[in-house]
């Protein structure tokens, strides 16, 4: 196969995402935005959109701007700003942020109905991008129904992260289910997330690192990086890997905000069962997630911004909403939440992984 055949196994993600997560129309405009890296990924996208009778333009980044891509020249920003509908596939490369927020100001400015995919891979293509969204969106609603009153979320680990957030009822819970129902989100999709008014504690980082770090290190499941936070700041970082250590630290104190804590997170993908190194996936699973630098102002109500935004993944975590534990060796209580896993079992590339853990097994059936 070359590289610019078609990938069939791509189709059932694509497809998910261009019929349930943005419900594309026929007759609508939509505009594609892919790299070298992923572009039978965009073409499977294509090929989708092209089948519900939609028009589409494909853009490949290399074409039009040289790598790293910190501006994007007219040439991309025009057909974009005329588009009812973008997605943006393309695997990042140090530098690129600001590219990235001056696609989704346009986005936002425009009223685009917009997946941001960012490092997507066609091994998460045939994986996250084929859960069943709805299901996804349901336990979204469930958990954000908790958040949006609560007060404190409070996060520990076998690991050692020991953490307190707290809400101020001004900065709003956002919903990105993979149901794409007002203007932008990631894809695939998982997580509700806001703007924590303060953020002190312990977060050991065994999950992965976003930005560039992911592709660089992979997952830190032999190398943790134990971060201490005191008043949302990002007071030490240590890693046995130095170099990482470093590189971090460094890009946390770039510009001012950069090691404030901008994000909080709960992922609520349900077929995100493993890590993979790709932030685009592994913050989708269930668990918490933060990040530091820009708190995505304009969906949050935080009023201030900042030009970096790293997140952070801490694994296998017991999370309580207030008083309310929800998650317990990062499996939901579904008790707790109405949550029904037994759908997972028609799924046999999901089930053995969660049928295994002893936790999730006991959570199921209960005392």
């Amino acid at each position: 196969m070359s590289d610019h055949a078609l990938n069939h196994s791509l189709i059932p993600g694509a497809r998910n995402a261009v019929e349930v997560c943005l419900a594309v129309q026929p007759r609508q405009k939509v505009f594609i935005l892919t790299d070298h890296r992923t572009r039978r990924v965009g073409m499977a996208l294509h090929e989708e959109v092209l089948r519900v009778g939609a028009t589409c333009r494909l853009a490949v980044l290399e074409d039009h701007v040289q790598r790293p891509a910190v501006h994007l020249p007219e040439s991309l920003m025009a057909p974009l700003s005329q588009a009812e509908v973008a997605l943006y596939c393309v695997y990042p490369q140090a530098g690129e942020l600001p590219s990235r927020i001056q696609m989704v100001q346009c986005v936002e400015g425009h009223g685009i109905k917009y997946a941001h995919m960012v490092g997507i891979t066609e091994d998460i293509m045939c994986q996250g991008m084929r859960a069943d969204f709805h299901k996804v969106d349901e336990v979204s609603r469930r958990l954000l129904q908790r958040a949006e009153s609560c007060s404190t979320i409070r996060v520990r680990s076998r690991a050692g992260t020991n953490l307190v957030a707290h809400f101020e009822p001004r900065y709003t819970w956002r919903k990105t289910s993979g149901i794409i129902e007002e203007v932008w989100s990631n894809l695939p999709g998982g997580e509700i997330f806001t703007f924590p008014a303060r953020v002190d504690g312990v977060f050991v980082v065994d999950g992965t690192v976003g930005d560039h770090f992911g592709e660089k290190y992979g997952v830190l499941d032999r190398t943790p990086m134990t971060l201490e936070i005191e008043d949302s700041r990002l007071r030490s970082a240590r890693c046995p890997n130095r170099d990482l250590e470093r590189e971090f630290w460094e890009y946390c104190h770039q510009v001012e905000g950069s090691d404030r804590v901008g994000e909080f997170a709960i992922g609520t993908n349900l077929a995100v069962f493993e890590f993979t190194g790709n932030l685009l996936q592994d913050e989708k699973m269930p668990g918490i997630h933060i990040a530091f630098g820009d708190p995505y102002g304009t969906q949050t109500g935080a009023d201030w911004s900042c030009t970096t935004h790293v997140d952070v993944i801490t694994r296998s975590c017991d999370i309580w909403i207030d008083s309310e534990q929800v998650m317990q060796h990062g499996i939901f209580v579904s008790d707790k939440l109405g949550i029904d896993y037994t759908y997972l079992s028609e799924d046999p590339s999901v089930m053995p992984m969660y049928a295994a853990d002893p936790e999730w097994k006991r959570l199921r059936e209960g005392p």
